[in-house]
């Protein structure tokens, strides 16, 4: 069976320049494939309470909801890195609520590691659950649980002012022992600075080609869903989607019609012969004398 990665080795594929591959999951079947494609890491995202639980924001994920989805994909993906999100306010409470929630994740769900959103502002929360045997990775750029409070789905780095502080951000991460950072709606070239500038690998999305790794949502990957909007940093690359709803349309038109079920569909039971003479009906179809 394929053997999990760990954080070494994720370090040894940026210094090898093996680029990492990466996928949401949220289900055990979704999992399944995802591992039988050869990803090298699953996400197990809070932005499932968008795709999987129709949420307008990741803001209203519990922990609950991280733990209940985390479970099937580590049974569905037993040879793949899980790593699970700590949802909106699950951190930034104190090191003892912190650690508290990130080893739930770990032992309830049965995640290898939990993602934060944040900077240099976690570097003391980050150190606490790495010193505790919790890995951790880190985001920047586009943190879509403070999605509110930056005033919607940006690009984030774009001036001087920004990069920099991004740049030092990285850099805190790496230092409090984060393994990696996915950054998220980036410029290309200050992705690619960030990447050089740190010993732990970058896993983008939406921040172009200079990153160790990327990272796309299982549903914009393969438009699985209704209404999945086109995006500039995602590429998909089949439409189920449509090819499930034709084949539940074409069910409903059968079940109508009654052409479904047909007779290779039924179960009949067996007529049992009957005593000669016996006289008797039966309940298959036998009469009475």
């Amino acid at each position: 069976m394929k053997q999990a990665l760990t954080v070494p080795r994720l370090k040894e594929m940026k210094n090898q320049r093996k680029t990492i591959a990466m996928v949401t999951a949220y289900d055990y079947p979704s999992a399944m494939l995802a591992e039988e494609a050869g990803v090298d890491l699953i996400l197990v995202g809070d932005s499932l309470g968008n795709v999987v639980l129709g949420y307008e924001t990741t803001v209203q994920v519990t922990l609950e909801d991280m733990i209940h989805h985390t479970r099937p994909v580590v049974r569905g993906a037993p040879g793949t890195m899980i790593v699970t999100d700590m949802p909106f306010a699950t951190y930034r409470l104190g090191a003892e609520a912190t650690l508290r929630n990130a080893a739930r994740i770990m032992q309830e769900g049965g995640a290898h590691a939990v993602k934060l959103e944040g900077g240099a502002d976690l570097a003391g929360e980050i150190r606490l659950l790495t010193s505790a045997g919790i890995p951790v990775l880190g985001h920047l750029g586009l943190t879509p649980q403070s999605v509110r409070q930056i005033g919607g789905y940006k690009v984030q780095g774009k001036n001087d002012e920004e990069a920099e502080r991004l740049l030092r951000d990285a850099k805190a991460l790496e230092q409090a022992g984060a393994f990696g950072i996915v950054l998220e709606l980036v410029p290309e070239e200050l992705a690619a600075a960030v990447t050089r500038s740190v010993g732990i690998p970058t896993i983008g999305i939406g921040a172009g080609r200079g990153c160790d790794g990327q990272v796309l949502v299982f549903h914009d990957l393969i438009r699985f869903g209704s209404g999945i909007r086109d995006k500039k940093m995602v590429k998909s690359y089949a439409n189920v989607g449509d090819t499930i709803r034709d084949a539940i349309a074409s069910y409903v038109e059968e079940v109508r019609t009654k052409a479904f079920p047909e007779e290779k569909h039924a179960f009949t039971l067996k007529q049992p012969a009957a005593p000669a003479n016996s006289g008797t009906g039966s309940l298959y179809g036998g009469h009475r004398s």
